[in-house]
């Protein structure tokens, strides 16, 4: 713990912003009162923000999507890390395979999306499925989620690396924050062509 204040702490001295990942609770509990006090900490998805974050821009458009209620965690971890990196994003929730009718319900705003980063644990279908509506960039981030043969998300990751959609990108398992990254990339690639550089 004392590494985890020694780092928010020169980082506050010298006015850096910081993004702290898998800061578990219990982590968070134990830092000083004063360092607690400096970050903006979120339980579920083990974050933590040293800093200012905004305004958000919102081009190019990135969408996250989860299967289910389950796949929280991972997508609030990309969610604020898209933000860190100031990049908005829009979210929609809940709309696995398992109700089709909820994921087409959505398609036209989907299809909007330059990237969309899909949370999906189970089978992952979900990817496969929405890179084979949308035209922009898919990264599968398999989660967690599921009963015994799932395997604590071995399945997922499988299923997505297996995709029979051509094209999607696949990050290790909750990994919301690595899939985060790898858009706001494409993000920065996109903005240098469209300014012609």
């Amino acid at each position: 713990m004392p590494q985890i204040a020694a780092i928010i702490g020169d980082a506050a001295t010298e006015g850096r912003r910081l993004l702290l990942t898998r800061l578990t609770a219990e982590q968070f509990g134990d830092l000083p009162e004063n360092m607690r006090q400096l970050v903006d900490y979120c339980a579920a998805s083990r974050t933590a923000i040293l800093g200012e974050v905004g305004p958000l821009a919102s081009t190019p458009r990135i969408g996250l999507v989860s299967a289910g209620t389950s796949d929280y965690a991972p997508m609030e971890e990309a969610k604020r890390t898209l933000a860190y990196g100031g990049m908005d994003a829009t979210e929609v929730s809940d709309v696995g395979v398992a109700g089709l009718w909820r994921l087409l319900a959505r398609e036209d705003l989907l299809r909007e999306m330059d990237v969309v980063i899909v949370f999906a644990g189970m089978d992952a279908a979900l990817p496969s499925v929405v890179a084979g509506l949308v035209p922009g960039v898919v990264i599968g981030v398999p989660t967690s989620v599921g009963y015994g043969v799932a395997r604590g998300g071995r399945v997922a990751l499988d299923s997505i690396l297996a995709s029979c959609a051509p094209g999607v990108t696949v990050v290790n398992i909750d990994n919301g924050y690595g899939a985060a990254t790898s858009a706001l990339r494409l993000a920065n690639m996109m903005r240098r062509a469209a300014a012609g550089g």
